[in-house]
């Protein structure tokens, strides 16, 4: 009797823990886009964001998606880039009505100018949303075209965790230029590493397609590096802080 009830304790257990699993690998990845998306809106200032991270994480998502009609994956996995893409598109709204609030330059710039200089640098939100839309349709037409090629299929897999693995490269660089990690939210990228690592470990113990638990591992090293550089940069500074900063930390203080 003990036995039986003990087993049903273990499979209740058990039960619990897939569910939480689920939970964390499908909304994991948004959580850290919650203290920045604070930040920004606190401040309205959105210059230690780089929206290409948003740019990534729409591409590889939208290939990740494509990439399930010729690989079948775990469902939780396609609601993972579905929520995603959702949250992107939020920060994308966010950063523009930010920066838009705060330019000068009153020349509106389209994405329908198809001029490279202002590439994912436009004026307006629905912008964002026509260059994703575009891209979506086309990368479609050529999944639906190419679809029983499995070198092409693989590929596509490949171009999706590749593309999302680079996902802190943009920050990484943008705090480069910077010299400084201001603006950034440490909190976010603590998230990704955490995050980045427990969906690793997830790939590897569920068997997933070879292709997401190496990318999964170079985006670790990445995180890892973009704390290096909150590290580096607090520590020897590149610059000395604007008036902005000054009055940020005073607001926070208060």
């Amino acid at each position: 009797m003990e036995k039986e009830v003990l087993e049903q304790i273990m499979a209740a257990f058990s039960t619990l823990v897939s569910w939480v699993a689920a939970g964390a690998m499908v909304f994991g990845g948004v959580v850290p886009y919650i203290p920045q998306y604070r930040d920004i809106r606190r401040t309205q200032n959105a210059e230690g964001f780089s929206t290409y991270v948003c740019l990534v994480l729409l591409v590889a998502n939208i290939l990740r998606i494509l990439f399930r009609f010729g690989h079948y994956f775990e469902t939780l996995l396609l609601w993972q880039s579905i929520i995603m893409i959702g949250t992107m598109l939020v920060m994308l709204n966010l950063c523009t009505n930010v920066r838009l609030a705060a330019e000068l330059n009153t020349k509106r710039r389209s994405f329908l100018d198809f001029d490279w200089s202002y590439f994912w640098s436009w004026s307006h939100f629905v912008d964002y949303l026509q260059c994703v839309l575009a891209f979506t349709l086309v990368a479609a037409y050529i999944t639906y075209l190419l679809l029983e090629s499995t070198l092409f299929v693989e590929t596509l897999g490949f171009l999706a965790v590749f593309s999302e693995a680079m996902l802190g490269t943009p920050q990484l660089y943008c705090n480069y230029q910077n010299k400084s990690t201001e603006g950034m939210s440490i909190k976010m990228v603590l998230m990704w590493t955490s995050g980045d690592t427990f969906k690793t470990g997830y790939f590897l113990l569920t068997q997933a397609p070879v292709q997401f638990w190496t990318c999964g591992l170079l985006q670790v090293f990445v995180d890892v590096a973009i704390l290096f550089q909150v590290y580096y940069y607090s520590r020897y500074p590149q610059k000395p802080v604007s008036h902005s900063a000054s009055h940020t930390t005073s607001a926070k203080a208060l």
